[in-house]
């Protein structure tokens, strides 16, 4: 079995140095054994559970489901539809962000309709909706002295 240090497991996955040490401290990738001289030596199936890892983040996953994942993927006893629970569950979290999103953008678009350019600072809607109490504090600070 052909062993690699963790500056060519690095550049074959396409992860950083960091990365590959922060999911071996994760649990995510097995630590490897070490060397005499302490560096570490990994198997090249490293690569490939590394970039199962980059490809289920590039869907979405956190990094705690897909530990849930590569755990399903050692379970003998794993069936397609427990994979497939657990990606029906991602996609409508996904669904979830989508319409909140939408949302925003929705709100967002109506601030910018309402805001008449140009106009002083202290009567921006878009302001004025951030901050709602703004002129309380500012009438606060004025009535101390601040300013």
């Amino acid at each position: 079995m052909k062993l690699l240090t963790i500056g060519k497991v690095s550049k074959q996955s396409g992860v950083g140095v960091e990365t590959v040490r922060f999911y071996e401290k994760s649990g995510l990738i097995d630590e490897p054994p070490r060397t005499e001289s302490g560096y570490r030596q990994y198997p090249a199936s490293t690569v490939v559970r590394i970039r199962f890892i980059m490809h289920a983040k590039e869907l979405g996953f956190t990094l705690k489901e897909i530990k849930e994942l590569l755990n399903l993927r050692l379970d003998p006893r794993t069936t397609c539809a427990d994979v497939r629970e657990m990606a029906d569950e991602k996609r409508r979290d996904v669904q979830a962000k989508i319409q909140s999103l939408k949302g925003i953008e929705k709100a967002l678009g109506e601030l910018i309709d309402a805001c008449a350019v140009g106009g002083p600072d202290g009567e921006c809607p878009i302001l004025e909706t951030l901050e709602p109490d703004w002129h309380l504090s500012e009438e606060q600070s004025s009535s101390r002295g601040e300013r």
